[in-house]
């Protein structure tokens, strides 16, 4: 069998016209080289351009305006036109012109009426309205060159202006996803502050104090943290009888005061002094709070009943104290409510940091919450468990 292809066969699509041409009654007035105007009649006309008989020489290459105008349901069409005169025959007059800037109404209009004269119907002007209203075009596809028709800067700013699209709807997407974890899958504490165990040194008889050591001044072990003055009277009120309660006496022991220290009961430091120096204080009034500096320092966070299933004793949460930067983690060792008389609708826990915290940190609020959603542990723990 012979498969060889025929070099000289050409296909149908290859030489066939652009347009087809039909004869349509029409005429054509045009303004002549002269600025005459001239009438001809149209011998056929199509799509993309016409064929009439010249009254006059017409130069190849001239441009000319001119108005052809139709005979429809006896009403008159004219179409402004511009053409281009492509051959002429001398000989017989007959030109062959290209229309020039034809607006896309016009276009419409000449194809309608081509299309309806060759399928045989009848062009009623109805028909012609309706197509003049239709949007018979489309957008011009985009050209394709090598380059994909782009400068390198072009190319190089559209990467990027992708490039930003892309990372402001990844940070979009991961704030939405964060903020619906935080609210599904976290607890979050009401108040939290960060708590030491706390000792009152009291006044042991009613007098004034004078305070020995400052505020937030470190105390050693049975070191004086405050001298205190006391009437005579007041440390032997008790023990006198009655020849030492006579009026003269009385007033001698009034007139004499006794001193006195107050002493540290163990490694603190001052955290308040609660009377100032000089001032009266009754027995038993506490005058200094001390802070043990080998104290285990806790955390004291509130949360609301609502939460009462995600926070129980052994739960893991993480917190961080107000000044710092690092987030501490600890669990939670012992919850009770906050009043049970009234039943309150809070529930106040005690969390034990996994690292010592240090006690000057006293009093600091601390932001508490308990991630109960699933974590990188937590996958590993399936997988190990699966066997993976």
């Amino acid at each position: 069998m012979n498969t060889a292809v025929n070099v000289n066969v050409v296909h149908e699509s290859e030489a066939q016209r652009q347009h087809a041409r039909v004869r349509l009654p029409a005429k054509l007035r045009y303004i002549g080289a002269n600025r005459e105007t001239l009438e001809a009649k149209i011998e056929d006309l199509s799509a993309g351009g016409i064929c009439f008989l010249a009254k006059q020489p017409l130069k190849v290459g001239e441009v000319h305006r001119g108005r052809l105008q139709f005979m429809i349901d006896n009403l008159g069409l004219a179409m402004d036109i511009e053409f281009q005169v492509r051959s002429f025959n001398p000989a017989n007059g007959r030109a062959g012109c290209q229309f020039q800037n034809l607006e896309p109404r016009d276009i419409a209009t000449l194809r309608h009426l081509i299309t309806s004269h060759l399928s045989g119907e009848l062009v009623t002007m109805g028909d012609v309205l309706s197509t003049l209203q239709r949007d018979n075009f489309t957008k011009a596809r985009k050209q394709k060159d090598g380059n994909g028709g782009m400068t390198p800067f072009a190319r190089l700013k559209a990467v990027f202006l992708s490039l930003g699209v892309f990372v402001v709807g990844v940070a979009a997407f991961g704030f939405i996803a964060k903020s619906v974890y935080g609210v599904y899958f976290v607890s979050h504490a009401e108040a939290g502050v960060v708590s030491v165990p706390i000792m009152n040194v009291t006044m042991p008889r009613d007098g004034t104090v004078q305070s020995l050591v400052e505020v937030n001044g470190q105390a050693a072990k049975g070191a004086p943290l405050a001298s205190f003055s006391t009437s005579m009277l007041d440390v032997l009120k008790g023990h006198l009888d009655d020849q030492q309660l006579e009026p003269g006496k009385v007033e001698a022991l009034f007139g004499k005061q006794m001193s006195g220290t107050l002493t540290s009961p163990c490694e603190c430091i001052v955290s308040r002094q609660l009377v100032d120096n000089g001032q009266y204080a009754s027995k038993g009034t506490v005058i200094f709070q001390l802070l043990p500096r080998n104290g285990e320092a806790t955390v004291e966070a509130r949360f609301s009943y609502r939460q009462f299933d995600q926070i129980k004793p052994g739960t893991r949460v993480d917190f961080q104290v107000a000044g710092e930067d690092d987030v501490r983690q600890g669990e939670i060792v012992n919850s009770t409510s906050l009043n049970s008389a009234d039943l309150s609708s809070d529930i106040r826990v005690q969390i034990k940091p996994d690292a010592a915290l240090p006690s000057e940190l006293a009093g600091r609020p601390v932001a508490v919450n308990s991630d109960r959603g699933p974590s990188m542990n937590w996958l590993i723990d399936k997988a190990v468990a699966r066997g993976l």
